[in-house]
């Protein structure tokens, strides 16, 4: 299984702004993006004195951006454009909720995790069980109605217990709950585009692959 194993802090500087990769970092002063606002390498300084962009660069980048955010390789988030397309409603939109759908990811919207990189560590080494069944599959779609919990033998772990600790501070997105003391959590629906906080322009994924 491929994954991204180089500095995941010149990927924010490349965007220009904060993925939020590495959990609680990104909200201190250690932050790479507080020390150098500029993208990586050698130029990378003198990129922000550049012409305006193309509508290519920037449907690039924005692609490039939820790449990044969601931890998926190229293939397969042309996998996930191509069933949003097939699927009724506008096709960003769509995409998103997919990506949202994500065990990883709901693993961290639940608060489970730190980062969605630490999430999909966490379900790869099998901590979390869907419906009663474990699962180590990171890319599995959870569906409404669906229960996501920490295994049983799993929540004595030092790490869940802090998890625990720190759970009611979390900000919960409308479409999960959670069950602090058992750690588990439940998908109440899918997610719609004011549940996503993130800062993508959807249309230009979608401008992108439609070349």
């Amino acid at each position: 299984m491929a994954r991204y194993t180089k500095a995941v802090c010149k990927l924010c500087r490349r965007e220009g702004e904060k993925l939020f990769l590495k959990g609680e970092r990104c909200f201190s002063p250690k932050c790479a993006l507080e020390k150098r606002a500029y993208a990586p390498g050698m130029h990378g300084n003198k990129q922000r004195f550049r012409r305006k962009q193309s509508d290519y660069s920037l449907q690039l980048r924005e692609k490039q951006k939820a790449r990044r955010i969601y931890g998926v390789f190229e293939r397969q988030f042309r996998r996930y454009y191509r069933q949003a397309l097939r699927r009724p409603g506008q096709t960003g939109q769509v995409l998103l909720q997919i990506l949202e759908r994500r065990l990883d990811n709901v693993v961290y919207r639940m608060g489970f995790a730190e980062s969605r990189a630490q999430a999909r560590q966490l379900v790869l080494h099998g901590h979390f069980d869907v419906n009663g069944r474990k699962t180590n599959i990171p890319s599995f779609l959870v569906k409404s109605g669906d229960q996501v919990a920490v295994r049983e033998r799993s929540r004595k772990m030092e790490f869940f217990q802090t998890q625990k600790e720190q759970l009611e501070q979390k900000r919960l997105p409308g479409w999960l709950s959670t069950d602090h003391e058992n750690m588990a959590g439940q998908v109440l629906t899918l997610p719609e585009r004011g549940d996503i906080d993130i800062s993508l322009n959807e249309q230009l994924i979608v401008e992108y692959y439609s070349r």
